[in-house]
């Protein structure tokens, strides 16, 4: 029974991080519906998933480094920023309960799954790191940090159009610098959660395992592999878990 067990949740982390490393999203966007689908507790499902975050952009960060994909100042700045956010995002989610959880992250979901299916069709401006710009980038990066911790995804669904659409960085840079920033967002958000008792280590070193093979593979395969098929399926996947979360939402307490 726990062979099956630790081979389930490693394939999760494996999964979680071919995706996650290919769109720049973070692997939480898999990890943590499929937990919450068994029965983990919406802060177990969001600590534990941090940790395969966290392994995820290691390896992720490690092969785009060598590509030569990575805007060192900007993820740098940004994961900065959003580490005061990701501090109040774990103690949110200490409170929080499972059928508001289950809301909000059905809202993540979809907005997410919006995201990934017009990607192709988001085109860069010229770039720009204006004072007013960074003030926006502050407050996103900020806001990105809380939902990081609070749903254990990363925050990149945040990040990855804050640097295309408003910083101007092309796709071919904002996921890799996403995977980056993830480093110390996700860093952050893992070591608050542990201090607070959240995670079940076991369990997050297994999907952190999974993750950072998954996060190799992912990375490589962002530069060879056609991606409109399954970024097809990807958005399909989500918006069903985003509908069963909202559905599974209306039998519990708020």
């Amino acid at each position: 029974m726990y062979v099956l067990l630790d081979l389930w949740l490693l394939l999760l982390g494996f999964a979680a991080g071919v995706l996650g490393s290919m769109i720049g999203l973070g692997g939480g966007i898999v990890v943590v519906p499929v937990l919450t689908f068994f029965g983990f507790s919406p802060t177990l499902a969001a600590s534990n998933s941090l940790f395969a975050a966290f392994s995820n952009a290691v390896a992720s960060s490690v092969s785009y480094a060598k590509q030569k994909r990575i805007e060192y100042s900007i993820g740098l700045k940004f994961g900065l920023l959003a580490i005061p956010g990701t501090i109040l995002g774990a103690f949110i989610s200490h409170d929080i309960t499972s059928s508001s959880f289950k809301i909000l992250f059905g809202i993540v979901l979809l907005a997410s799954s919006v995201y990934i299916f017009l990607r192709r069709k988001i085109e860069p401006k010229e770039r720009n790191l204006s004072k007013q710009i960074m003030i926006l980038a502050t407050g996103a990066s900020f806001f990105a940090g809380i939902i990081s911790s609070l749903f254990g995804i990363g925050g990149g669904i945040v990040f990855v159009p804050l640097m295309v659409i408003v910083v101007g960085l092309s796709m071919k840079i904002a996921a890799p610098t996403s995977q980056f920033i993830l480093l110390f967002v996700s860093a952050s958000g893992m070591a608050v959660h542990a201090l607070l008792g959240h995670p079940d280590f076991y369990q997050a070193l297994l999907l952190a395992i999974g993750a950072f093979g998954g996060g190799l593979v992912g990375s490589r395969l962002s530069l060879e592999l056609e991606e409109k098929k399954l970024r097809i399926l990807v958005t399909i996947v989500m918006i069903a878990a985003a509908i069963k979360l909202l559905i599974d939402s209306l039998e519990g307490p708020f």
